[in-house]
């Protein structure tokens, strides 16, 4: 299970370096995008296709190393099971219903990112052309690492064994929708921290190992809700000084 988690994300990682983007006439990955965007001024429902599949890859990649405490300790929960005599659940179910809860916000964000195309207030970069956006974004995005709502959902995030021993359903229904209900979770932890995409590049791979190694550190190592305030001040600092 392990090894088709990394497998999945090795996987992620090469269509958003090397896979077909929207807009993008090369077809290289996030670098033929970035090529293609100062020419192309409007998109259809193919670009709007691939800007969703490129939303979604780019969850995977960045989300599942993540999730993996969680998918592995309910891959262990349903093969003892199997071993006791007791139907076993694939972990498939729930990894689908994870991953169903992010394909839910990448249909959104996807749609956020073709209508500020649309306006032109994107630069081929895929970042806002606004410095004030830019600001506003990131500040709220400070703010939210210290709501209460982000450390709900990033305690949850981080203690697999009492969700699955709190919310355990039976059945592959019950699998997926154990997984759509901790995505949902995952979703309300970190959306704030994907839409700093739009601040330093939807295209900006860089950004992407960043933000993923962000939402990793808060989730799976100690003194995670600290971490995830300091990073939030940090952002807060950066929006003021945008602006200033």
């Amino acid at each position: 299970m392990l090894a088709a988690i990394v497998l999945s994300v090795i996987a992620a990682w090469v269509y958003l370096i090397e896979g077909p983007m929207p807009g993008s006439m090369s077809g290289e990955g996030m670098a033929g995008m970035a090529m293609a965007a100062t020419t192309v001024t409007s998109w259809g429902w193919k670009e709007g296709l691939l800007l969703f599949l490129m939303w979604a890859v780019m969850m995977v990649a960045m989300m599942l190393p993540s999730a993996a405490p969680m998918i592995l300790l309910f891959s262990r929960i349903s093969a003892a099971r199997s071993a006791r005599g007791d139907r076993a659940t694939p972990v498939t179910f729930f990894a689908a219903g994870y991953l169903s809860a992010w394909g839910a916000f990448s249909a959104i964000a996807a749609f956020i990112q073709w209508t500020l195309h649309s306006f032109a207030v994107l630069s081929p970069a895929m970042r806002t052309s606004s410095h004030i956006a830019g600001a506003a974004i990131l500040i709220g995005a400070g703010i939210y690492q210290w709501l209460p709502v982000k450390q709900t959902c990033l305690s949850h995030c981080r203690s697999p064994l009492g969700f699955l021993s709190t919310s355990w359903r039976e059945g592959r229904a019950g699998a997926v929708r154990m997984g759509l209900e901790h995505g949902a979770f995952c979703v309300g932890c970190c959306w704030m921290l994907m839409a700093l995409l739009f601040v330093a590049g939807v295209m900006n791979l860089a950004w992407v190992a960043v933000l993923s190694a962000i939402v990793l550190v808060e989730k799976a190592l100690p003194g995670g809700p600290v971490i995830a305030r300091a990073a939030g001040a940090l952002l807060i600092v950066v929006g003021v000084l945008l602006v200033s």
